[in-house]
C-alpha cells in the first residue's frame, strides 16, 4: 500500500501529507490544518484551490474520527488524483488513506505537495536487522551496532598491551611472553565486552570485524567470542583505524557485505526448493491458485515470491444483486481491466453493474494470509539467477510445504 501511495502523483501540489505523532493532540492537528486552509484560500488557480481545499476537509473529517493519535501515532494522506485512462483538469477523484504506523512515528508534519510523503513510512518497514562490528588491533578496539540507518558505537577501549619494542634489561623470550600474556588478557575483555553487547540482541544477523594489521585475524581464531556469535562472523575486513573513522569505513563497505550474505541465504532457500522438486518429494507447490489453496490449508511453512511478482488482486461486485468475484490481474493491465467491467452483466443476475470493490497487491494478500498460518515469507531479488528461474520457471511464486498433500 506504501509503495501505491508513494507512485501517486497529483496535476499539481494539491495532495496532502499529515502526521501526528503518538503524544500530541488531536485538536493540535486540527488547529494546524485550519491555519492550512486559510492560507491555501488564496491560491489563485480555481481547480487548484478547490482540490486543496477539499483535501483539507477530507483529512480534517478523517482526524476527527480519532480520540487521540494512540500510541503510535496516524498518517493521513488525501488528494485529487487523476483517474486512470486520463480526462483533463476538474475530472480528479478525491482519494483518502489512513493508516496506524508499524511503530511510532516520532515527526509532526504537514505537507502540500504534487505526491505523497511517504518516506518515514518506508524508512520503518525496511528490516530491522542489526549487525555488529567489531574492531581491533593491539592498541585499541571498538564496538558498534549498526540497525538500518541508526549507527550507535557502544564501547571503545584501550588494550594497555606494551609495544614490540623491548623494554632495556629484559630478555626477548620474556618481554614477548609477558606481551603475550597482556594481549591474551585484553582479548579475552574485547571478548566479554562484545559477548554483553551482542548476545541479547535477538535481530543480531551478523558480525564484521576489522580493523589494520593481522590483529583482528588473531582475535578472531581464538576462543574469545561466546560460540554463537562466533558463528555469526560474515565478513573480516581491513581498515585503516580502529576508532570511529574505522567504523565509517565498514558501514561503507557493509552493503556490499549484507547483500553477499541475503545472496547466500536465497541461493540456500532456492536450494532447497529445487531438491524437493527434482526428488519429486510432493514438498513444493507454485503458482498462485496452489499457493493460495495450501496456505488457506495451513499446509504451507515457507512462501517464496520473487520481488518482480506484482499483480494485483481485484475484488468485482454486483451493485444490483450483491454478487462477488475476485480477479488476478497483471499491474500494467489494471486500468484495461477496470475500463472492461462498464456495461459487463454480471454473472448471477445479468445486471451490467459491476464494479471494483477493493484492489490489494496479491504479494501484500498472501504475505497476509502466511502471517496467519504461521508461515514463514522469502522475497527473492530479481536480479540472481536463482531469482530469474523463480520468475520464469515457476511464475515468481512457489511454496515450500511442512507435510505432503493427499489429492
Amino acid at each position: 500500500m506504501i509503495n501505491s501511495l508513494a507512485s501517486k502523483e497529483g496535476s499539481h501540489t494539491e495532495l496532502i501529507t499529515i502526521y501526528v505523532p503518538p503524544g500530541k493532540q488531536i485538536s493540535d492537528a486540527l488547529n494546524l490544518l485550519r491555519d492550512e486552509y486559510g492560507t491555501a484560500s488564496n491560491i489563485k488557480s480555481n481547480v487548484t484551490r478547490k482540490n486543496v481545499l477539499d483535501a483539507i476537509v477530507k483529512a480534517q473529517q478523517k482526524l476527527k474520527l480519532f480520540k487521540d493519535p494512540g500510541e503510535k501515532g496516524i498518517v493521513i494522506f488525501t488528494g485529487a488524483l487523476p483517474q486512470e485512462g486520463g480526462g483533463g483538469p476538474g475530472t480528479e477523484r478525491m482519494e483518502s488513506y489512513v493508516i496506524v504506523p508499524p511503530e511510532p512515528i516520532r515527526v509532526f508534519l504537514y505537507r502540500c505537495d504534487s505526491r505523497f510523503h511517504t518516506e518515514h513510512l518506508q524508512e520503518m518497514l525496511r528490516e530491522k536487522e542489526t549487525y555488529g562490528i567489531l574492531l581491533v588491533d593491539a592498541s585499541d578496539a571498538t564496538i558498534a551496532t549498526l540497525q538500518g540507518k541508526r549507527l550507535e558505537i557502544v564501547r571503545q577501549m584501550h588494550s594497555g598491551v606494551a609495544g614490540k619494542t623491548r623494554a632495556g634489561g629484559q630478555s626477548a623470550r620474556r618481554y614477548e611472553r609477558l606481551r603475550d600474556m597482556q594481549l591474551n588478557e585484553y582479548f579475552t575483555r574485547v571478548g566479554a565486552h562484545a559477548n554483553d553487547i551482542f548476545l541479547p540482541i535477538d535481530t543480531l544477523k551478523g558480525i564484521i570485524v576489522g580493523g589494520p594489521g593481522p590483529t583482528k585475524y588473531d582475535f578472531e581464531k581464538g576462543d574469545y567470542l561466546n560460540y554463537q556469535l562466533k558463528n555469526k562472523i560474515i565478513d573480516t575486513v581491513d581498515t585503516a583505524y580502529v576508532e570511529e573513522q574505522g567504523v565509517k569505513e565498514v558501514v561503507d563497505k557493509a552493503p556490499e557485505i549484507m547483500r553477499k550474505v541475503r545472496y547466500i541465504e536465497e541461493k540456500e532457500i532456492m536450494q532447497k526448493f529445487l531438491y524437493e522438486v527434482g526428488h519429486d518429494t510432493g514438498l513444493i507447490t507454485y503458482g498462485e491458485a496452489e499457493v493460495r489453496r495450501l496456505l488457506h490449508a495451513g499446509a504451507v511453512r515457507t512462501l517464496i515470491m520473487s520481488e518482480t511478482f506484482d499483480p494485483v488482486r481485484i475484488t468485482v461486485k454486483c451493485n444490483a444483486c450483491g454478487y462477488e468475484e475476485q480477479h488476478t490481474v497483471k499491474a500494467q493491465d489494471v486500468a484495461a481491466f477496470e475500463q472492461g467491467l462498464v456495461g459487463k452483466p454480471c454473472a448471477k443476475c445479468s445486471a451490467p453493474s459491476m464494479t471494483v470493490l477493493d484492489k490489494k497487491d496479491v504479494v501484500d494478500d498472501l504475505a497476509e494470509m502466511a502471517e496467519l498460518a504461521n508461515t514463514d515469507v522469502e522475497i527473492i531479488s530479481g536480479e540472481t539467477e536463482e531469482g530469474q528461474m523463480l520468475k520464469n520457471a515457476f511464475g515468481g511464486i512457489a511454496a515450500l510445504l511442512r507435510f505432503k498433500m493427499q489429492g
